[in-house]
């Protein structure tokens, strides 16, 4: 059972418990909570601390718990808000681009399902992928660096910039690269700095929906670029530029989220070709390189490793493979465009905290580094061709137009007859959680289509099951 599982069933039952207790009364040691309920003293730790937030019991350092006593005072009558809706819509007369926000492409990949759901819309490595051991080992060594706790340089610590360089390689140097708190960030910082509010900017269709929900909040226009399997239409990106005149295109060369997709070496040619044509930038989200599979074959180098012209802006973050708190990332660009970035993130976030900087560094310097990647590989390879099966077995229906060699989700088009929404909450009754595909496209959708992560997942037997009832979902809908 997952560890937040656990804390939340231990949580729910002592609330149960809680009226044996009179107000002020003593609950059981947390060693007798360890026994009766068989969980671990981290878990009765963070149930405790859960009901505590909530108000409804004390602790007591070397006292104990205790449950809350009850609040004589009255509740304050609720305010009247409702003057913001005025306030919020004030100026949508004279935005270009209204900046209100649908987050729920994003929320849908971060928020935990319900106990018992299996998980195939999250965004990140299950637990059990993540190098806990490590990361915790790193931490305590960052935290006795000496120093760790004091201010770091503005750009980033000069060694994990240097590292960050070596990664992206070419001619990029520690001098191009500043440290970022993650990839979302750096992409918002990167659009920012290289789109004025109102103007239009080319995204990939479809694509990460976090990108587009931080491009409309900073005023943008999304405008879609067609892909195939190959990524992005070379065809149709310059035609875009041409018909929009956008100075920004943003692109996820390999592995693209949602579909998988590996831009080839003559395309990745054409793209920074046609957008140095039209003047324009291309943000290069990195973010997947680190999830190659065992299949995946020698991996192209990063557009702007081989980018003296200073076109592409590139992002690539720790997060993905690591873990989601270690929100470690970077920027990397040439030119002018690089003091403009530095100022927005500077203005924005100070700095990323030098504690987190020294454990990455920790943690990408350790022996344990190297084992984690190859390992995250063959498992992601042996989820990936489990996920692949089952479909294949329980639901043919569901078109895959591509099996990638890397990232952590397989991109499905639905039936023709089948309603996506629909499918989706069908599928959440019969215990499986799975992400929409109408978020990844910033104007009508061709079709229907879901996606489905089989890296937030405990393995293959559960990557099965989910499958099992996502056709017990589809099944349903039929009916």
């Amino acid at each position: 059972m997952q560890e937040r599982s656990s804390v939340a069933e231990l949580a729910n039952a002592l609330k149960r418990e809680l009226d044996r207790y009179p107000p002020g009364g003593k609950l059981p040691s947390s060693r007798a909570l360890v026994e009766r309920h068989r969980v671990s003293p981290v878990t009765v730790s963070r149930a405790l601390a859960q009901l505590a937030a909530e108000g409804l019991v004390v602790t007591r350092p070397g006292a104990g718990a205790f449950r809350a006593r009850p609040r004589t005072d009255s509740a304050p009558p609720p305010g009247d808000t409702s003057w913001q809706e005025v306030a919020l819509s004030a100026d949508s007369a004279t935005e270009l681009v209204p900046r209100s926000v649908d987050a729920s492409g994003v929320l849908v990949t971060l928020a935990a399902p319900p106990t018992g759901v299996i998980e195939f819309n999250g965004g990140y490595l299950h637990p059990s992928l993540q190098p806990e051991r490590a990361l915790a080992a790193a931490l305590a060594r960052a935290g006795r660096r000496p120093g760790a706790w004091g201010r770091p340089p503005t750009d980033g610590l000069p060694e994990l910039r240097e590292w960050f360089a070596r990664e992206i390689g070419g001619s990029v140097t520690a001098a191009d690269v500043l440290i970022t708190a993650g990839g979302q960030s750096a992409i918002t910082t990167a659009l920012r700095a290289l789109a004025p509010p109102g103007t239009p900017v080319l995204v990939e269709s479809p694509t990460y929906p976090g990108m587009l929900a931080a491009a409309r909040a900073s005023g943008l226009r999304p405008v879609p670029v067609p892909a195939d399997r190959d990524g992005v239409r070379p065809d149709l990106l310059a035609a875009a530029f041409r018909a929009t005149g956008a100075r920004v295109f943003v692109s996820q060369p390999l592995f693209q989220n949602p579909t998988g997709a590996v831009l080839p070496a003559d395309r990745r040619r054409e793209v920074v070709r046609i957008a140095r044509a039209a003047g324009a930038f291309v943000i290069e989200d990195d973010f997947a390189r680190r999830l190659a599979h065992e299949d995946a074959g020698p991996l192209p180098a990063p557009l702007a490793a081989d980018d003296p012209d200073g076109v592409v802006v590139h992002v690539r973050s720790l997060t993905k493979i690591a873990s989601p708190s270690l929100r470690v990332g970077a920027l990397a660009a040439r030119g002018p465009v690089l003091g403009r970035l530095r100022a927005i993130q500077v203005v924005d976030t100070f700095f990323v905290p030098r504690p987190l900087q020294e454990a990455a560094l920790e943690l990408v310097g350790s022996p344990s580094w190297s084992r984690h990647l190859r390992s995250v590989s063959a498992e992601l390879t042996s989820r990936r061709t489990a996920m692949a099966a089952a479909l294949a077995r329980y639901l043919p229906e569901l078109a895959l137009p591509h099996l990638p060699s890397g990232g952590q989700q397989l991109w499905l088009r639905l039936p023709d007859t089948t309603d996506e929404p629909a499918l989706l909450a069908a599928a959440l009754r019969a215990g499986v959680a799975v992400a929409p595909g109408r978020p990844y496209f910033c104007a009508e959708p061709p079709a229907g289509h879901v996606r489905l992560s089989f890296a937030g997942v405990a393995g293959p037997a559960e990557i099965a099951e989910g499958v099992r009832r996502l056709r017990a979902a589809h099944d349903e809908l039929r009916s």
